[in-house]
């Protein structure tokens, strides 16, 4: 079958794509690997996505990276699931930015257990909390952040109530969304004041990726 144009159908296809280097590569490699190890036994990533893994979870992971601020050095991915996107952005940021300190949050044990062996075999250093993302945001509220990402978690009302406690003016929240992105902002600023923008996903034609700041609460009456 030929790919479809555009399609980031293989390793090589992702490195021209987003210029990483070789060793950064050959992570993403031992990434991948494992996915398809793990999927046999926890289900990490729908089935149908599995051979299409380059397109689907690591470039619509890796496509985020553009749109974060240089040189933010707190990230935090709530729901991190198969890492996706977090622990791959977490392997971008160790070339480009090695400062940079990644949270990942996930409540499934099996899931984080996976997530602890990538990033083990990968050498990635991040930081994995085995607990829901509710908790998160009450142990973790005085621990701000710089960047915050979550995919396919909740919808967007209840996912600023989730994010708001790790809110400062220079935080960016990059939330990967579908079709129905604006009807979710439109429904989310009866609760939340914001700015955000609108950006074309890579990897999906009726895909978004919600760029969103100054998040605050809304004040009654």
């Amino acid at each position: 079958m030929t790919a479809e144009p555009g399609r980031i159908a293989s390793a090589e296809a992702f490195q021209e794509a987003f210029g990483v280097s070789r060793e950064t590569l050959d992570r993403l490699r031992i990434y991948e690997g494992l996915l398809r190890t793990w999927q046999r036994t926890i289900n990490l990533v729908s089935p149908a996505t599995l051979d299409e893994a380059w397109h689907r979870h690591f470039a619509d992971s890796a496509q985020l990276l553009k749109f974060a601020p240089e040189g933010g050095k707190f990230w935090l991915d709530l729901g991190s699931g198969g890492g996706f996107p977090g622990l791959v952005l977490a392997i971008l940021l160790a070339e480009r930015n090695p400062d940079a300190r990644m949270t990942l949050v996930e409540s499934d044990s099996r899931k984080a257990a996976f997530l602890g062996e990538v990033a083990r075999k990968t050498g990635v250093a991040v930081e994995i909390r085995v607990e829901r993302s509710e908790k998160a945001a009450t142990q973790l509220k005085s621990q701000i952040k710089d960047v915050i990402t979550a995919r396919a978690l909740a919808p967007l009302p209840k996912l600023l109530g989730l994010v708001q406690p790790f809110f400062s003016p220079q935080t960016v929240a990059l939330f990967p969304k579908g079709r129905d992105a604006e009807a979710e902002i439109r429904e989310a600023r009866g609760q939340f004041e914001f700015d955000c923008s609108l950006a074309p996903s890579l990897t999906d034609a009726e895909a978004r990726i919600v760029i969103l700041r100054n998040l605050a609460g809304k004040s009654e009456g």
